[in-house]
């Protein structure tokens, strides 16, 4: 069992990573389904829960079944972070996440984000301003340093465990490196098997099979694997990795009956929590990962992304149902999308 404060994970959990613009309540409720054993929100900036920006405050929303989940929130200054905590622990996640590696331009170049990455001394007063603030656990979630030449994870990780967080959760690349090249998860086995190290640590990036999943566990010993795009379009991730390392075989991949049930509860609950038109509109950029592999899919996911009503798009889903019944879509590698490709480095 894994514990991060006074929360109890299995042996070896399986975690959502906070992705913004994806990792919203409908998206979770479906990677809950298929297996993921805790989950984050998308980051919040500490600033707008301060200023009560209504993007920010509807971020913080919560429901009983996701348990347990983290709200992450991110910042460059220390009263902000404090304050932001204390807004966010009102509404009562299992614990706080802080966000120190978020790559892209807008967060990183204002002191925030993997920003903080430039000055561990900063990154280190701010994890303590949180921890200081809140009766949460508060975890962290960072990257393995700016660039090639300052990769200082394993400081990081003794600085930011002495200071009092519960558990560090490491992307395996820098953050000059965005999501290009392969993730290096060497200095993620290092900090774990750091005997000073006595929080668990959980690796990021790449996870896209259930052998990987595996390998990696295995290699670097690692107290549990956090993913993010793999999971963007096929939740199924989460269990096809579980049962795989419970009996050493392949679960089947889902067949078309479960792919456009998830679908269709992944619009329900959006349209329920954000509105029909924003529900709707949000929903068009999961069609494709989720209807991928179908031969000659692309009328209808054309057709999905016009419509503009939940009775419509229910009628498509049906006609889809009816037109590839049975059919077997073959195991095809799961592509991991760069979701944060329209936002440059510099």
């Amino acid at each position: 069992m894994v514990k991060i404060g006074n929360i109890s994970l299995p042996e070896f959990p399986l975690l959502l990573a906070p992705m913004e613009d994806v990792s919203d309540p409908p998206f979770r409720a479906v990677c809950k389904d298929n297996g993921a054993d805790m989950m984050y929100t998308e980051f919040i900036s500490s600033e707008g829960l301060i200023r009560d920006a209504i993007k920010s405050r509807r971020k913080l929303d919560i429901f009983e079944y996701e348990r347990p989940v983290g709200i992450q929130i991110f910042g460059g200054d220390e009263d902000s972070l404090a304050m932001a905590a204390k807004i966010v622990e009102v509404t009562n996640p299992d614990l706080l996440d802080i966000n120190f590696g978020c790559p892209v331009k807008k967060v990183a170049c204002r002191g925030a984000g993997a920003g903080v990455l430039k000055d561990i001394d900063l990154m280190v007063r701010l994890t303590s301003a949180v921890v200081k603030s809140t009766s949460l656990p508060v975890t962290v979630k960072t990257r393995l340093g700016w660039d090639d030449e300052t990769k200082n994870i394993e400081e990081v990780a003794e600085r930011l465990q002495d200071v009092g967080i519960k558990a560090l959760a490491i992307h395996g690349r820098t953050r000059t490196q965005m999501y290009k090249g392969e993730a290096d998860w060497t200095l993620i086995g290092k900090v774990k098997n750091n005997p000073r190290i006595q929080i668990p640590i959980f690796g990021n990036g790449d996870i896209d099979s259930p052998e990987k999943a595996v390998e990696y566990k295995n290699r670097y010993g690692i107290d549990g694997i956090m993913i993010g795009r793999a999971a963007i379009g096929y939740p199924w991730i989460f269990r096809e990795i579980k049962h795989f390392m419970e009996t050493g075989e392949h679960h089947a991949p889902p067949t078309i009956e479960e792919r456009i049930a998830v679908v269709r509860k992944h619009l329900k609950l959006s349209v329920q929590w954000k509105n029909d038109v924003v529900g709707i509109n949000e929903m068009r950029r999961h069609y494709a990962n989720y209807l991928k592999g179908l031969p000659n899919i692309k009328e209808y996911r054309n057709r999905l992304v016009t419509i503009k009503t939940e009775a419509e798009i229910n009628d498509v889903l049906d006609e889809i149902a009816v037109k590839y019944q049975g059919y077997e879509i073959d195991k095809t590698p799961i592509e991991l999308i760069n979701y944060h490709e329209k936002c440059p480095v510099d």
